[in-house]
């Protein structure tokens, strides 16, 4: 029986000839469009007898494997009798570099659709061609041959018995993975709480090819909830892949330990975890040189290493991705994203499928349609949503530039002296105004940066000019990032400049990420939004591009109300508060853990707010004090979570800050945590950024400060008084010290089991 394998002619060859070293130098960011554009050049001097964009498809069969081949031939040109097959090529390079044994890999494209046409009109003889054409010069470079079918017939077999070894692992593996998915179980001996219902609706969604906005609190297992129902549609054949996404690195050991146990029970999907470049690097200086080992050859080893890690692993974590890189001598952060394509399911940050500037863009629309987006802690979405789709310029960035480059390039020079111009002259004529918007982006420095970009590619494409010029390369990849979000601006952006003594910043703000996100996500079969703290759901379910065809979900705690003992602090935390709350904050701490042990977090809005609190609470307690850095590594991380035993006489009071990195997506169950203490509201600090999102949103009829601040804010504490229970076994303590947790505002956003508090 004949395995039907369906593939892309430039897939089908890139595999097979593809040799090399990874390019490590400079390339234009506009290359895809002057490439498209110079096709597009070509073609029109085309005869009207000839064809462009001529779609072909052929079957060939190779051993138990039966490959349906298709693709599109640039140009099918006819000249008395003579067929030729037009493969055309843009480049910004030398042309006369390029000779006729330059690329192999696009003889072999032309190649297959000179067969595939030859086969179909029954010739015995046809030309190809392959055509490089200058994308700014536009001059033409042309090699042409001529084949006989009965070479091509044979070249094409050739080609499919070398890419049969990897398409019949496939097949072995796809015959296997939705086996072993049909005969799996739900990896625990019952559901949690509310398990079963996540699960279910997950499931469900996926069937009905719509998105999910589940609030669903901590301890009910969202994990296995989502990964394992989006398992048993890929077993059904309804999707082919799952990307599990993060905004922490912390949250991806969750995915990769239910992958694991999965494993452990039978199952067998490959799983891929991709971590970021400079993470990864296994050389001392993590900017990519031109002389690398592992980038040197790459794709030469490339497929002998995809099969040796895909044939004998089924979770390539970070540390496997290494072993097989350094086996193999392969940049690991590269081949994490190669092995991402062919895996079933990827574990990585959010950027990887949202942001523009860094999403995994080869995977074709049509594999999207057969991808489910799993996104963990979606409640962070929105504010790297409007990170990912904003950009930013600095005065203080060229003037440095303009000096350095005064007796370098003249031509350079000039556009630095003219971008910093604009920006002194906007200063002067706004020097009355620290803060100000603008209704639109400003045209003339579009203008500039545009033509600073033009020159700044010719110079950084000459050899050498790269390496030594990582400052120029930075803000090259600034002002591209600060055109390409621009050309996104709508009633969704404002744009507005912040001014001090010696600088002036521009920025080009997405207000309300919503738009963007719904477009990226409708490409896609089905977007799971999950989280603990998804509320009010209406808020989140909004700003994450919901519409009325979209299913939510709100799963109520596994956990009983006896499980935790809490406690609201009458006190004024605000900023101006601060000061005189100390020894209120620092009695409280100190009369409610006297004669408990255990081990204690206490969060803060600010480093500065903690910082007071701990030097005030430091000496003579009786506990162990610790406190939280900015820039933490997670070395430092470790060994600062390490300090939370299980086993203890003594009491440990840990200082941290809410929204940091140990308010989320870490997990101390039983008695390695004991109480949650929350200092404040969770509130951002007010700054012009929060008072325009305030006001945008009061112009759309919502309450502004809520969506600006009060939402925001509170899902911080709901997060940090998250990490308390996080078992049925787990009890503990939880502290909401501010007056306004008595309000009736902030008392509706509190969890059921927090609503059966003690007034301190």
């Amino acid at each position: 029986m004949l395995y039907g394998y369906r593939i892309s002619v430039r897939s089908f060859v890139e595999y097979v000839f593809r040799s090399g070293s990874l390019d490590t130098r400079f390339r234009m960011t506009n290359s895809m469009a002057e490439g498209t554009k110079a096709h597009q050049k070509i073609q029109k001097l085309y005869r009207d007898t000839d064809q462009n964009e001529f779609f072909l498809r052929t079957e060939i069969e190779c051993n138990d494997i039966l490959f349906h081949l298709e693709g599109r031939c640039d140009g099918l040109l006819f000249d008395e009798g003579i067929v030729t097959i037009d493969e055309i090529k843009s480049t910004a390079g030398n042309l006369e570099l390029v000779t006729e044994n330059s690329h192999p890999v696009h003889w072999a494209q032309a190649k297959c659709y000179a067969y595939m046409y030859a086969k179909d009109n029954g010739l015995d003889q046809i030309n190809v061609q392959l055509s490089y054409v200058h994308t700014e010069t536009e001059q033409v470079k042309r090699f042409q041959k001529s084949c006989s079918f009965a070479d091509l017939q044979t070249f094409i077999q050739q080609v499919a018995e070398g890419y049969y070894p990897f398409a019949n692992w496939q097949a072995i593996h796809f015959k296997n993975r939705n086996e072993s998915i049909q005969q799996s179980d739900f990896p625990f001996s019952d559901y949690r709480k509310g398990q079963r219902k996540l699960a279910g609706a997950v499931y469900q969604t996926i069937q009905d090819k719509r998105s999910l906005f589940a609030n669903a609190p901590t301890g009910i297992g969202k994990t296995m909830s989502t990964i394992f129902p989006s398992l048993k549609a890929m077993g059904r054949g309804m999707i082919e892949k799952i990307f599990y996404l993060t905004a922490r690195t912390t949250t991806r050991k969750a995915a990769e330990d239910a992958f694991s146990l999965l494993e452990e029970k039978g199952l067998s999907v490959k799983t891929v975890t991709i971590t970021a470049k400079e993470k990864v690097c296994l050389q001392e200086d993590t900017k990519c040189k031109n002389q690398c080992e592992f980038a040197d050859g790459y794709y030469d080893r490339l497929n002998e290493a995809i099969l040796d890690a895909l044939m004998n692993e089924n979770i390539l974590d970070r540390k496997a991705i290494e072993r097989y890189a350094i086996k193999h001598e392969l940049c690991p952060f590269e081949f994490s994203l190669d092995l991402a394509y062919l895996s079933d399911a990827i574990i990585c940050d959010y950027n990887y499928v949202f942001d523009p500037r860094v999403s995994l863009k080869r995977l074709v629309e049509e594999q999207k349609k057969k991808t489910v987006l799993l996104v963990d802690e979606s409640h962070n979405l929105v504010d790297r949503g409007r990170e990912m789709f904003s950009a930013e310029l600095n005065k203080s960035s060229f003037l440095q530039l303009k000096r350095e480059f005064k007796d370098v390039d003249n031509e350079l020079f000039n556009h630095f002296k003219h971008i910093n111009q604009y920006f002194i002259d906007f200063k002067k004529e706004h020097q009355s105004m620290n803060t100000s918007e603008w209704s639109e982006v400003p045209k003339r420095l579009i203008e500039l940066l545009e033509g600073f970009i033009e020159t700044a590619e010719q110079y950084l494409s000459v050899s050498g000019n790269e390496e030594n010029n990582g400052e120029l390369l930075e803000i090259y990849f600034a002002a591209q990032n600060f055109l390409k979000i621009s050309q996104l601006y709508d009633e969704h952006f404002t744009v507005y400049s912040e001014m001090s003594r010696n600088e002036v910043r521009v920025k080009v703000f997405c207000l309300d990420p919503s738009k963007l996100l719904q477009k990226i996500s409708a490409g896609f079969r089905s977007t799971i939004h999950f989280s603990a703290t998804l509320m009010p759901l209406p808020y989140y379910t909004e700003m994450l591009g919901g519409s009325v065809d979209d299913y939510s979900i709100s799963i109520t705690s596994p956990f009983s109300p006896e499980q935790t003992e809490v406690y609201i602090k009458r006190v004024s935390t605000r900023y101006r508060d601060r000061e005189s709350s100390k020894d209120e904050i620092t009695a409280m701490l100190k009369t409610l853990l006297s004669g408990r042990q255990g081990n204690y977090l206490v969060f803060f809005p600010s480093y500065q707010y903690m910082n007071l609190i701990y030097e005030a609470t430091k000496e003579d307690n009786g506990f162990e004090t610790i406190i939280q850095s900015a820039n933490m590594s997670e070395a430092d991380r470790d060994s600062f979570l390490a300090l939370f035993k299980e086993e203890t006489e003594s009491t440990l009071l840990a200082f941290a800050v809410m929204g940091g990195i140990f308010s989320e997506g870490i997990d101390l169950k039983g008695n390695r945590l004991n109480g949650v203490i929350v200092v404040g509201v969770g509130m951002p600090q007010i700054g012009p950024e929060r008072d325009i999102i305030k006001k945008f949103f009061q112009g759309k009829g919502k309450n502004g400060f809520d969506y600006a601040y009060v939402f925001p804010g509170m899902n911080k504490v709901l997060q940090a008084g998250g990490r308390l229970i996080r078992s049925e076994e787990d009890h503990g303590l939880i502290v909401l010290a501010d007056d306004r947790f008595l309000t009736g505002k902030y008392q509706r956003m509190l969890p059921e089991n927090w609503k059966d508090y003690t007034l301190i």
